[in-house]
């Protein structure tokens, strides 16, 4: 070989070296699961000459491409647990509500009579049949019947000592009708 064609071979191999290659080369999405283990290889018994000896931590360089596998379906996201917010050195004061204003309509002195009558009257009826039930052995259905009434009864007596009779006569009238099919129930 002349000297001018090892100049042009050389100069072509220190082109392309430093030119490199236009293709671009991208990674691979991350693989979600841990990669395969590789088997281990036992050592040589003699190792080659031109070759670096091989250690049983680092695998043989390989030509073919690694051996990807599809990641398996991702797990239902679950929300991080909340970290615990740090609270103030003064605890915060929430204001306090006044309790609601309970809303009734204006009944007029005849009206109200005829409502505290009624009430007094659902009130009574519901209290005896209860106390028909009081000396019998009860079932479950029926022992939450009887509960049913007496919580009717108790706040029929609390709407009533606020005024409230509207709400008081409905109350009474739920106990009175519930005891009558405490009472049918036996």
């Amino acid at each position: 070989m002349n000297a001018s064609a090892v100049t042009a071979l050389v100069a072509c191999a220190l082109a392309l070296a430093l030119a490199g290659c236009n293709h671009k080369v991208q990674a691979a999405a991350p693989v979600a699961s841990a990669p395969a283990p590789t088997p281990k290889q036992p050592p040589a018994a003699t190792p080659a000459p031109d070759l670096p000896q091989q250690t049983d931590a680092t695998p043989p360089p390989t030509d073919s491409l690694p051996v990807t596998t599809t990641p398996p379906p991702a797990p239902p996201h679950k929300p991080a647990p909340k970290k615990p917010s740090e609270t103030p050195a003064e605890p915060v004061e929430q204001p306090t509500r006044p309790p609601a204003p309970q809303i009734s309509p204006q009944l007029s002195a005849d009206d109200q009579a005829s409502y505290e009558r009624k009430t007094s009257e659902d009130m009574s009826a519901a209290e005896k049949n209860l106390a028909q039930a009081a000396g019998k052995q009860l079932n479950a259905g029926q022992q939450d019947l009887a509960e049913k009434i007496r919580s009717f009864l108790s706040q029929s007596r609390d709407a009533s000592k606020i005024g409230d009779w509207a709400r008081a006569l409905n109350l009474a009238q739920k106990a009175r009708l519930l005891s009558v099919e405490l009472v049918n129930s036996f």
